[in-house]
Parts: structure tokens; C-alpha cells; sequence
């Protein structure tokens, strides 16, 4: 009786002998940005376990623990590999359980403006007219000033929390998407494949769905994998302007807040080590990025 083989090896095995997968292995800095990226993912998923204390259960906390030195410097121990806090908190542990909170931010915001973004900007492309007139100008508008500068006086009006965060993230992010998916949309809707499934009957919705979709997602991968970054940036940004995530759902960026108030005071790993995280993190999401810009764009072939 003949069985079917999994697909998931198989598919596996078809990217591992593509061109991408290829290039991906010859490219040190692809390889780089995607170890960052899957350490910062493992680190996030397995949090709890992999620090002894949780920084924000205050049953855990001893303040008599508190402003100790990274392990290395007089006065630090193995117990707190990166010193502790203003309350004891392990350096190590809030970063871990902050980086939670700061993924968790950008990602959703990227998936809420890129959903968004391409919608707008295949419904401007594909039917022009007045719509699309209104759709860009708003952007055009919205590109005049500052990202951080619109979300912090969303963040002004809403109040602090994560869901408002998310709201101003994407409030800033879907132009980029809908901008892009415009001008791919405009190239590809005069295609011949898309003329001959009008002439066919096929309803506008489905030609949008079925045909022109697929064909303008390349660039979307590109731009989504750098947003993360971007927005994990933005969201820092405002969590140390006070306006971003309250204490009770602490990220990097609040983190680093706490650490700025005490950081002349010589108690410099409280905010050093948070920052240089983000720093991390964003800069491997960056080298990938740049990785599958260049390997997407058929131009810059």
C-alpha cells in the first residue's frame, strides 16, 4: 500500500535547494541577523524558564537586593548576572520579561498596519479614481511628520497601555504598506493576466484576491521584517517619554526609563544593558532585512 510522504519535510527540502536558501547561506550577515532573531524568539518563549526570579511578583522582591553590580564588578554575584534595580529586580529577569512585551508590540503592530495599509492601497490602485486620490493624500499628509512625533500625541490623547500603544503604531505604519501596494498594484493591474480574468467575468474582489495579491506580496515581507524593529524602536521611545506601556506590563523601553533615573548616579547597568538589548535585537531584524530586500528585488539583482 503505497503512503504519502509529509509535506513538511518536502517543502522543507525544495527551500533548502532554492536560490534564496542558497544566497541565505553564503551571506555571513543573513546568518548573523536570523541567529539574533531566533535567540531573541527562544528567549521570549522559554522567559520563565530561564531566569530564577520574576521581576514583577513583588513576593519575589528584596530590597535589601537592591543596586547590585553586574557579576564581574566588585560587589556583584552569580545570582544576578547583570546587577539589579532601584528594587531588587534582576537585571537579566526584567529584560527577559520586557522583551516579551516588546515583541508582542511589534508584531501586532506590523500585522495590524499591514493588513491595513494593503487594503487601502490595493483598493487605491486597483479602482483609482477619487478614492485613490483621498487614500494618498491622507498619506501624504500623515508623511510630513515625525512617526514618533503623531504617536506621541496619539499616545497624549488615549492614555498609556498596551492597546493604545498598538493603535498608534499602526496609526503611523499602514502608509508605507499602502504607498508600496499601490504602485505594485498600478503595474500589475494592466498585466495581461489580470485583463484576460476581466474579460472572463471574474469579480473585481477575486481579481484582487487571486491574482494581484499574490503578486505584490514580495515587497510587504521586505518592509514587515524591518517594522518590527522600527516599532520595538518607537515603542522604547515612548515607554521612556512616559507615555508608552504602564509598569504593570514593563517593556524595554520602560526599562530603560527606570534605569535613566539613577544612570549619573554611577548605577549605569540598570539602563546600559536594556538598551544594548534593543540595540541587539534591532540590528539582527535590520541584517535580515536588508538580506531579503536584496534577494526580493529583482532590481537589485
Amino acid at each position: 500500500m503505497a503512503t504519502n510522504m509529509p509535506a513538511a519535510p518536502s517543502a522543507l527540502r525544495r527551500f533548502m535547494a532554492s536560490e534564496l536558501a542558497h544566497n541565505w547561506l553564503r551571506s555571513a550577515s543573513a546568518i548573523a541577523g536570523s541567529i539574533i532573531i531566533l535567540g531573541f524568539v527562544v528567549m521570549v518563549t522559554a522567559g520563565p524558564y530561564l531566569t530564577a526570579q520574576n521581576p514583577y511578583d513583588v513576593r519575589q522582591l528584596d530590597i535589601m537586593e537592591a543596586f547590585k553590580p553586574p557579576m564581574w564588578l566588585e560587589g556583584g554575584t552569580g545570582q544576578y548576572i547583570l546587577g539589579t534595580d532601584q528594587q531588587g529586580r534582576d537585571v537579566w529577569a526584567s529584560i527577559v520579561y520586557g522583551s516579551r512585551i516588546s515583541l508582542f508590540i511589534g508584531l501586532a503592530a506590523m500585522l495590524g498596519s499591514a493588513l491595513i495599509g494593503a487594503t487601502l492601497g490595493l483598493v487605491a490602485g486597483f479602482y483609482g479614481g477619487r478614492l485613490d486620490t483621498v487614500i494618498m493624500r491622507i498619506a501624504d499628509i500623515q508623511l510630513s511628520f515625525p512617526s514618533v512625533l503623531i504617536a506621541l500625541v496619539l499616545m497624549s490623547a488615549f492614555g498609556t497601555g498596551v492597546d493604545k500603544v498598538l493603535i498608534a503604531l499602526v496609526s503611523v505604519g499602514w502608509v508605507v504598506y499602502a504607498r508600496t501596494v499601490r504602485g505594485a498594484t498600478l503595474r500589475e493591474k494592466s498585466r495581461e493576466y489580470v485583463q484576460a480574468a476581466r474579460v472572463s467575468g471574474l469579480p473585481n474582489h477575486k481579481i484582487i484576491l487571486k491574482h494581484v495579491l499574490p503578486n505584490v506580496l514580495t515587497p510587504l515581507i521586505v518592509i514587515a521584517t524591518i517594522q518590527v524593529g522600527t516599532f520595538i524602536l518607537i515603542e522604547a521611545s515612548l515607554s521612556f517619554l512616559g507615555v508608552g506601556v504602564p509598569i504593570t506590563q514593563p517593556s524595554l523601553g520602560l526599562l530603560i526609563k527606570n534605569g535613566f533615573d539613577v544612570l549619573f548616579s554611577g548605577l549605569w547597568w540598570i539602563s546600559v544593558f536594556p538598551g544594548l538589548f534593543i540595540m541587539l535585537v534591532v540590528f539582527g531584524i535590520n541584517l535580515l532585512g536588508d538580506f531579503l530586500r536584496d534577494e526580493l528585488n529583482p532590481r537589485l539583482k
